[in-house]
């Protein structure tokens, strides 16, 4: 049994980064793809559309001197040649630096201008990192094309304070956490899809972990008239319980594997 598909009072429109042509759950590529460390970079990036990912989830930080680069963690030490914080480096030290022994580490307008029709997911990581991410935004023209999402509802909206209208957000932690305690509340029905709306007001979309979508969350949000996005999920068993729910969207590291079962969804939301 499936849950119904957004649509529920007060839905905002879609954004076009959030709908697949002819309909269906997204496949996020987690980090780009890439099978040999290589993570959150063009190449990555690259293989993961040709796979045929719809969107690219990223991570965004930012330098010493405020430029927005591609890196999930706070240290250089996991992904590059280099030691210690991305934020107490210049850019003029991280450009010399190679994820997996060679390829760059790239700007996050370098991602935007080299790919042009590529949906991005950012994970914006660092209070630091909100302007650059917002100037580099504004700098390639791409706020259309984008999902602004953190844990951190400040970074979150620090950064749609410099977007035009109807950019898409997915809500942080404390807009997951609202929701599921209005879900296993004992309120009545309309009071309980009250606090859902209420929590959900001002975003798009939530992306949340397995554990966390439960038909019943996946249910509460498309009655709110938005979208449920799962991470990270890299099995065919998993990712097919979570279509039959309803969810929107997989987050994968294997867009290899999971990407016939996606798109083999009608979309509907049923299968194919």
């Amino acid at each position: 049994m499936t849950s119904a598909r957004p649509g529920g009072r007060g839905a905002r429109p879609v954004p076009p980064v959030l709908a697949r042509p002819g309909g269906g759950p997204l496949l996020l590529a987690h980090r780009g793809f890439s099978r040999d460390g290589r993570e959150n970079t063009l190449a990555a990036f690259v293989a993961a559309t040709e796979l045929g990912a719809d969107v690219v989830e990223t991570d965004v930080r930012a330098t010493a001197d405020g430029v927005a680069v591609v890196l999930h963690d706070e240290r250089l030490d996991r992904t590059t040649d280099g030691s210690g914080e991305v934020a107490r480096r210049p850019w003029s030290e991280v450009a010399r630096l190679r994820v997996g022994g060679r390829e760059p580490l790239p700007r996050l307008v370098d991602v935007l201008e080299q790919l042009p029709s590529v949906r991005l997911n950012l994970d914006v990581k660092a209070a630091g990192a909100v302007r650059p991410v917002a100037r580099a935004l504004e700098e390639a023209g791409a706020w259309d094309r984008v999902v602004v999402a953190s844990f951190s509802e400040v970074r979150r909206r620090g950064v749609l304070r410099s977007a035009p209208p109807g950019t898409a957000a997915s809500g942080g932690a404390p807009v997951v956490a609202a929701v599921v305690a209005a879900v296993r509340t004992r309120l009545p029905g309309p009071a309980r899809r009250r606090a859902v709306a209420a929590a959900l007001r001002g975003v798009d979309v939530l992306q949340v972990p397995v554990g966390v979508a439960t038909p019943a969350f996946v249910r509460a949000v498309h009655e709110a008239g938005r979208r449920v996005h799962v991470w990270t999920v890299d099995d065919v068993p998993t990712a097919g319980r979570l279509l039959d729910a309803g969810v929107d969207g997989l987050v994968t590291d294997r867009t290899d594997l999971l990407v016939d079962l996606v798109h083999g969804r009608a979309a509907d939301g049923g299968r194919a």
